[in-house]
């Protein structure tokens, strides 16, 4: 089997490098227009557009594992454009559904023959995916939805895994530091994350607990499960028929506030993630109904996740200070989370965080700050300090498809208000301001005690400024190698030199042949200390968003 994995993936990883070479060369030529000499190419938004494209169609060609790549990267503006982000929205999550004959071998090897094990089933599938396929059947006297994993496809997706972690040592040379932290993290989760969604058994036990957490909100319903029907391969849940979240028409037909259903799913993400710790994350509309009633109904729990108390702590200050419109306060939840570097602008990153804010609440945002700070960033916020920690992922996922929903079901839906009111009905406000006046009172006493211990230390430094015993050690940080380019240079020139004047020295005295070897290695130094040059580097420069180059930065650099 092991063996059979291995062949599989040497084969995907030939047809995964044709078909991104093209890309990768792109991306090469971008930094050297020539690949090994020459300037940096200008790559505009339409360009990155038709790259986004010829992206997309490689991961449809490539099949399930990587149109669940696509879609999970088409939520992470930290790694891809915007405009990469625009297309790969585009990605379903439906292939055609595998033949009845071939999931009918998994059902019956789960659960017995279909015709004992059901009293009838539908062959049509109502759904297909890329991981598995959904029915309806009957079971004593009522009607169920069975999920079937897609035959053979555990052979593939890890092969498919294979190729991944091959590929990326090559890809993370293409980018910079920041991306890169966010590029392998996703690839660690990614592989995670498709592992849990193809077992059904850890989708029921995650199903199981998050409708325990709803069994008395009238707002929600989450299905049951049938325990006797259901295995590692199939897994099957009561049926509960409802209105796709995303079909206005038929909404409005019935008659339903869209606001609340918005508010309300809005409320169960904030109690899913902040309070239970486990959470469904895959709530685009294919995986969300509503009753006539206006029940919102969750499907498919094959993408979840859990969040661990501290993350939990942070997410909630996060809030808070959103609430409290505290752009100090957010800065630091998002440092403190792992997902903003300390060495960011803070000043610029609290004027974006500003406009974000007035953004989400639809107030009006002066023109020239955003001709000034977003349509600069636009087409280069994957270059922000921003990184993602793995624990992080799928709940950013669900923070950016939620969003999309509500914003659906009604464009003028002001997430802050609802997670201020929640925060507020939780006690999470009232614990922070608590919280505050208690760190407060240790900074005035701390405050105090310095201010005692402050004049003796300074008496002693100046006895020794004045006893000429006063010494200050610097330390440089130079994590560029700023002075070993330097000293690379140093050697190169001299070899340089050295080089020409041997030229000279022989074409004057000696043979062609020995002239020849000693021009051709003068050419290969010159080429190396060009190259040197070329490598701009500074002493503690980062690739990050920093006021400077808000100002310098043109649309169309980079890609």
């Amino acid at each position: 089997m092991v063996t059979l994995v291995n062949l599989r993936a040497y084969w995907r990883f030939f047809v995964v490098v044709r078909q991104f070479l093209p890309l990768l060369v792109a991306y090469a030529r971008d930094r050297h227009r020539f690949l090994i000499v020459g300037g940096r190419r200008r790559v505009d938004a339409e360009m990155r557009r038709e790259r986004a494209d010829r992206l997309l169609d490689s991961l449809l060609t490539l099949g399930p594992t990587f149109i669940k790549l696509g879609q999970l990267l088409s939520t992470r503006p930290d790694i891809l454009p915007p405009e990469y982000i625009d297309v790969l929205t585009q990605l379903q999550d439906e292939v055609p559904p595998a033949p009845w004959s071939d999931a009918r071998t998994v059902v019956e090897s789960e659960l017995g023959p279909v015709d004992e094990a059901f009293d009838g089933f539908d062959t049509e599938p109502i759904s297909g995916a890329s991981l598995g396929q959904v029915y309806t059947a009957e079971f004593q006297g009522s009607e169920v939805a069975v999920k079937v994993r897609r035959p053979d496809i555990e052979p593939l997706v890890e092969a498919d895994l294979r190729v991944i972690r091959w590929s990326l040592p090559v890809l993370l040379t293409f980018i910079d530091e920041s991306r890169a932290f966010s590029l392998e993290n996703l690839a660690d989760e990614f592989a995670k994350t498709i592992r849990e969604e193809m077992d059904y058994e850890r989708e029921a036990e995650m199903l199981r607990e998050i409708r325990s957490n709803f069994d008395d909100d009238d707002a929600i319903v989450v299905p049951p499960v049938v325990e006797e029907r259901s295995g590692a391969r199939v897994l099957t849940m009561e049926y509960i028929p409802g209105t796709k979240i995303n079909d206005l028409e038929t909404l409005a037909e019935k008659d339903l506030n869209r606001t609340e259903i918005a508010e309300n799913l809005q409320r169960a993400y904030l109690q899913m993630i902040i309070e239970d710790g486990v959470f469904h994350a895959d709530p685009h509309p294919g995986n969300l109904a509503v009753t006539d009633e206006g029940r919102i109904i969750f499907y498919d729990f094959g993408m979840s996740g859990r969040v661990d108390d501290f993350i939990q702590d942070k997410i909630v200050d996060f809030y808070v200070a959103v609430a409290n419109q505290d752009i100090d306060g957010i800065l630091d939840a998002l440092i403190e989370i792992g997902t903003l570097s300390p060495e960011a602008d803070r000043q610029v990153m609290g004027e974006v965080m500003e406009l974000a804010i007035q953004d989400v609440r639809g107030e009006d945002i002066e023109q020239y700050r955003v001709q000034q700070i977003i349509g600069q960033i636009e087409d280069s916020i994957y270059e922000f300090p921003f990184r993602l920690p793995k624990n992080l992922a799928l709940v950013l996922r669900v923070a950016t498809v939620v969003e999309g929903v509500c914003v659906t079901l009604d464009p003028d839906f002001d997430f802050i208000s609802i997670a201020t009111d929640y925060l507020t009905d939780q006690g999470y406000r009232e614990e922070s301001v608590r919280q505050y006046i208690d760190e407060a009172g240790d900074q005035v006493q701390q405050s105090v005690l310095s201010a005692v211990r402050a004049p003796p230390k300074l008496e002693r430094a100046l006895d020794r400024i004045d006893r000429e015993n006063f010494h200050v050690r610097a330390e440089i940080e130079d994590s560029n190698d700023v002075f070993d380019t330097l000293a690379k240079r140093i050697v190169y020139g001299l070899l340089l030199t050295a080089g020409v004047l041997s030229t000279s020295v022989l074409y004057s005295f000696a043979t062609v042949r020995s002239t020849a070897i000693a021009a051709a290695f003068s050419v290969g130094v010159a080429l190396l200390l060009y190259r040197s040059f070329r490598s701009r580097k500074g002493i503690r420069t980062k690739p990050q968003f920093t006021r400077q180059n808000l100002k310098q930065r043109r649309p169309g650099e980079g890609d």
